[in-house]
């Protein structure tokens, strides 16, 4: 059997190599995933490290807190994903950006309300 490590508080400047090497240090690597932004193709700062039971054990002792380019790994068992819903929700691709606010200039109630003042107000 084998178990999935989550590898975070990874520095951008570090590589896949450089991870597999240090993972390697406490058994055979069975799979590594990279994970980059979708849009931008640059790394997000944290992996996935597939290694046998045993093995994995030893590495989440042993590097879960370990510095590796001035950062501190998080390393653990990764938890299942969980089932995201589709669409992105919100007011995205609306065309509008949810601002507002600010004072207007003419037009809406006040100005109305003004112009009512000055007729006869007897109704």
């Amino acid at each position: 059997m084998s178990k999935t490590l989550y590898v975070g508080n990874l520095s951008w400047g570090t590589t896949e190599e450089k991870v597999r090497e240090l993972f390697g240090q406490y058994g055979p690597v069975l799979s590594l995933r990279w994970i980059t932004d979708r849009e931008t193709g640059r790394f997000r700062g944290f992996c996935f490290v597939e290694m046998d039971n045993a093995n994995a054990d030893k590495a989440i002792h042993a590097l879960n807190g370990f510095e590796c380019d001035g950062r501190a790994l998080r390393v653990n068992v990764a938890e299942e994903r969980q089932e995201r819903r589709g669409g992105r929700g919100g007011n995205v691709g609306s065309g509008r950006d949810g601002g507002g606010g600010g004072r207007r200039r003419s037009g809406g109630y006040r100005d109305r309300d003004r112009d009512r003042d000055d007729r006869d107000s007897s109704w």
